[in-house]
């Protein structure tokens, strides 16, 4: 029997979905933006903000860094958030992105990389490789070598995520420790067993909807494109992969498909499936204890691929 917890995300998280189908049906860009920006707000607590906020600009690219008494400045992680890849902001994922400061030890880069349909593929994925980049050799407080550098994002951040692993790894670049896909979309042609089965359990995620708000992000690409669809990539040479799915998503299988291809391809991937978990639920910590689990969890698996000390 689901938690009055849990029932209370699911419904805050049906009347998101009712609202945002009325506006991209509308048009509404502005107004489908403005409600994703509430994603996490199902009870005040989830909301809080602990730590520091920093803007900076990389290159033209807007960052801000986000960082807590827990975080070390030379271990790093680059953040990068969801939202359909139209939507979402650095700003909204605060609450998060200072949990994962504190339960990492790491200083977050969090990256609001441009959005589509203004911004379409690969622009998004351009600007996170920039953010990395820089990340590497400057830290909160000025320009100094990483000891320690990690990815990780969630849905349209956790496709990211494997595309921007993909682009280093392919352009020969120095690969972070380890990386963090939450929720990740990874597969533009729903093609996984989920997007039926899971259909009429997930609150949020509507798998008929997959392709058609992907095609606002990859216009007529190929959607078995692997920056696109990291699903259909060679995924030999990523780092360590700690990826966390709820068991109520439609992209259920798009999480479980790419660990277990991750693992034949002889990546260190680990997969926790959540119970009753909806769509990046991450972010309704500390009201849902699952979440608060989850972050927890992050924290140790980036703690155990560091060599850097913690303060």
């Amino acid at each position: 029997m689901p938690s009055p917890e849990i029932e209370k995300v699911y419904a805050h998280l049906r009347d998101i979905k009712a609202s945002t189908r009325e506006k991209i049906l509308a048009g509404d860009i502005a107004g489908f933006r403005a409600i994703i920006e509430t994603y996490g707000a199902v009870v005040p607590e989830t909301m809080k903000i602990s730590g520091d906020v920093s803007p900076v600009d990389v290159e033209g690219v807007s960052c801000e860094w986000v960082t807590t008494p827990e975080s070390d400045p030379d271990r790093r992680l680059l953040y990068i958030h969801g939202g359909a890849w139209m939507s979402g902001s650095a700003a909204s994922y605060r609450p998060l992105t200072s949990r994962l400061a504190s339960a990492t030890g790491c200083s977050v880069l969090a990256v609001d990389y441009r959005l589509a349909p203004e911004n379409p593929f690969p622009a998004g994925l351009e600007d996170c490789l920039m953010a990395y980049r820089w990340m590497l050799d400057n830290r909160p407080s000025g320009a100094r070598n990483a000891s320690n550098v990690f990815i990780a994002g969630d849905s349209a951040g956790g496709n990211l995520t494997f595309a921007t692993l993909l682009s280093l790894r392919d352009a020969g670049d120095r690969m972070p420790d380890a990386a963090v896909p939450i929720s990740a979309a990874t597969d533009f042609t729903a093609s996984g067993e989920s997007c039926k089965t899971r259909v009429d359990v997930d609150p949020i995620i509507e798998a008929a909807r997959v392709g058609s708000t992907g095609k606002g992000y990859f216009g007529d690409g190929d959607p078995k494109n692997p920056l696109l669809s990291p699903l259909f990539a060679d995924l030999s040479g990523l780092p360590p992969l700690l990826i966390h799915v709820g068991d109520a998503e439609t992209l259920l299988d798009d999480s479980t498909r790419i660990a277990a291809k991750a693992k034949e391809a002889g990546v260190d991937a680990t997969l926790e499936v959540w119970p009753e978990m909806p769509h990046v639920f991450h972010v309704f910590a500390p009201y849902l204890p699952e979440s608060t689990r989850a972050i927890a969890q992050i924290g140790e698996f980036i703690r155990s691929h560091t060599t850097a000390s913690v303060r």
